[in-house]
C-alpha cells in the first residue's frame, strides 16, 4: 500500500498517550498535610524526574521517527499502536525501578529485585524491538524521498539497544551481579556501542 502523506493525526494521537502515561509517574494528586507528608512528596520527586526523563526519551524516539519518514500506512500505524501499548506497561517498572535508585525501601529480597529488572528489562526489550522494526518498515517501504540508508542505520542503532535490553534481562534472570548492580550498568554500554556504530557508518545521531 503506498504511503500517505500525513500522520499529523496518528501523532496527536500518540501525544496524547505519551501525556497520559506521564500522568501515571505522578508522585500524588494530593496537597500534603503535614511537612512528613512533603519531605515524601519531594523525595517522590526525584523518583518521579527520574522516570518521567525515560519517557521523555521515549517520546523523543518518537517524534525523530516521525521526522525521519515521508507517510504512514496501516503497517506503520499497527506498530505504533503496538508502541503505544507496551509504554503503557512500562511506566510501571520504570517507576518503581526509579523508587530503588533513590532508597526506598520496597523491595523485600534479592529476588524481587531482579524481578524488577526483568520487568523493566522485557519493557525496554520490547519497545526497542518495536522502534527497530518500525525503522526497518520504513526503509523497506518508503517512497522515493525517503532517506533509506539512514532509516536502516536507525533500525541497526535500536537494534543495539535491543541486545543490551537481552543482557541486562539474562543477567537478572540468572540473579547475576545483582549485588553490585550489574544488570543496570550494563546498559551503559548502550552510548559507547551506538557511538562506534555511528562511527563506522559516518552517520550522525
Amino acid at each position: 500500500m503506498p504511503l500517505k502523506q500525513s500522520s499529523s493525526r496518528l501523532e496527536g494521537f500518540s501525544d496524547s498517550v505519551f501525556a497520559f502515561a506521564a500522568t501515571l509517574l505522578v508522585v500524588t494528586l494530593e496537597v500534603p498535610d503535614s511537612i512528613d507528608q512533603l519531605r515524601n512528596m519531594l523525595v517522590g520527586f526525584i523518583s518521579f524526574g527520574i522516570s518521567f526523563g525515560g519517557l521523555a526519551y521515549l517520546w523523543y524516539v518518537h517524534n525523530q521517527y516521525f521526522r525521519r519518514i515521508s507517510g504512514i500506512d496501516n503497517g506503520i500505524i499497527i506498530l505504533n499502536m503496538l508502541l503505544l501499548f507496551v509504554i503503557l506497561f512500562y511506566v510501571y517498572p520504570l517507576k518503581f525501578l526509579a523508587n530503588t535508585m533513590i532508597g526506598e525501601n520496597i523491595l523485600g529480597s534479592a529476588e524481587d529485585f531482579a524481578l524488577v529488572l526483568q520487568l523493566y528489562g522485557l519493557g525496554f526489550i520490547c519497545i526497542f524491538t518495536i522502534v527497530t522494526a518500525m525503522y526497518a518498515y520504513a526503509a523497506r517501504l518508503g517512497s522515493a524521498v525517503d532517506n533509506r540508508e539512514e532509516l536502516r542505520f536507525y533500525a541497526r542503532h535500536f537494534a543495539i539497544f535491543v541486545f543490551i535490553g537481552l543482557l541486562s534481562t539474562g543477567l537478572a534472570y540468572a540473579q547475576l551481579g545483582l549485588r553490585f548492580g550489574l544488570s543496570g550498568f550494563v546498559y551503559l554500554l548502550i552510548g559507547p556501542l551506538c557511538y562506534f556504530h555511528g562511527v563506522r557508518h559516518g552517520v550522525d545521531d
